[in-house]
């Protein structure tokens, strides 16, 4: 029979064998928070500025990944642990640790490939209102490009596909980036702009990554516009290469045709590209099926002449006397940038006058200074 002392002494041993694992509990939190402490020390330790700027190119292991960095080189580097394993994506940018080179975090899409995506708060604010005259170049790149980002049902109902690339070709100043710039303000599509002579970089190779990033960004993006201006700078006619640079240019141009090849309707990508010189340009990027639509871009005739010097006065104080239609009668050829350029150069001279009303003679002596600068003809004769 127990008694109540042993049933005292069994519980105040229960008791204290307790208490002693309590302390031991505690003494093991204590022990684990120093060293997740010391951990998150450490981790931030590796992630402090500055880091590299790489890019992923594939999982080795669990552990492991073969990234790339600027100069062109690949290395075997550690993930860490905290890395989402999900977010690592081929071709992502990551930040790398400046000596070991372990990859310690992911980055946004667009961060380190050199090109800028405008959502559709930041796009250009040109409307098609702020352009004069074209009504015609209007009307077919709003089929080409703007009507299959809206009316995406419409083509596939009628059975045909969209056309894919658009080229906007014509004499400097003829407003072939703002049509861009308008169709791009005029749909909820993001914008990449970029210059032909952007992928022409340093190192060997990078040219071509940067070509692939456009249209990885474009089709992560998707509904997207890429405007690639000034496209002659990287696409023209292929030859006998004889320097790595022009080489280089080529392999640029090859990763061009083939991206433009990699996505289907589907991606809802457009390209547009612009060019002074289509005469040039390779034939392999201007066949049907790559830019299927060419709109040519002309120097303006008296009509057109009219409703830009409308539009670029619109704001304008002019004095009564102002006769803007002695020079839309004038024989000279003159493209929109010109008008937009006389515009200003008169503006700038009632400034300088410290008048509110810009006069008839402002026009006239802006009109003198701006053609005297440049002769639209000469030019134009100069590229063909």
């Amino acid at each position: 029979m127990v008694t109540n002392y042993e049933t005292k002494r069994r519980l105040e041993n229960d008791i204290e064998f307790s208490s002693s694992q309590e302390r031991f509990l505690k003494d093991e939190l204590m022990n684990l928070q120093r060293e997740l402490k010391k951990a998150q020390e450490e981790v931030k330790r590796i992630k402090s500025l500055p880091l590299m700027v790489g890019q992923f190119f594939e999982m080795v292991d669990e552990n492991y990944a073969i990234v790339g960095t600027g100069q062109s080189s690949t290395h075997l580097v550690r993930v860490l642990s905290t890395v989402d394993r999900e977010l690592l994506k081929p071709s992502c940018s990551v930040s790398l640790h400046r000596h070991s080179y372990a990859l310690v975090g992911t980055l946004p899409p667009d961060v380190g490939s050199g090109v800028t995506v405008l959502r559709a708060d930041e796009k250009p604010d040109v409307s098609y209102m702020d352009i004069g005259g074209m009504d015609g170049q209007k009307q077919e790149i709003r089929e080409a490009v703007e009507l299959p980002l809206i009316e995406t049902g419409m083509y596939a109902q009628i059975g045909v596909d969209p056309p894919r690339g658009v080229l906007l070709h014509g004499p400097p100043g003829t407003g072939k980036t703002m049509l861009a710039k308008a169709v791009a303000h005029h749909t909820n599509a993001a914008f990449i702009r970029v210059n032909g002579s952007d992928f022409v970089q340093k190192y060997l190779g990078d040219g071509p990554r940067m070509v692939r990033d456009v249209f990885r960004l474009a089709r992560e993006s998707s509904p997207s516009i890429v405007f690639i201006d000034e496209i002659d700078s990287i696409a023209t006619k292929r030859f006998d290469a004889n320097t790595g640079g022009d080489r280089e240019v080529q392999r640029i141009l090859l990763e061009l045709l083939n991206q433009m090849d990699g996505f289907d309707q589907t991606t809802n990508v457009k390209v547009i590209m612009a060019t002074n010189r289509p005469d040039i340009l390779d034939p392999a990027l201007t066949r049907p099926g790559r830019l299927d639509r060419r709109i040519e871009c002309p120097l303006p005739d008296r009509r057109q002449k009219r409703l830009i010097f409308q539009v670029c006065t619109s704001k304008m104080t002019l004095e009564p006397d102002v006769d803007l239609e002695s020079f839309v009668t004038r024989p000279d050829k003159v493209s929109g940038a010109d008008i937009q350029a006389i515009c200003l150069e008169a503006g700038m001279r009632a400034v300088r006058g410290r008048r509110h009303r810009i006069a008839a003679g402002d026009f006239e002596d802006a009109y003198k200074e701006v053609m005297k600068k440049e002769d639209i003809v000469d030019t134009f004769r100069f590229y063909q």
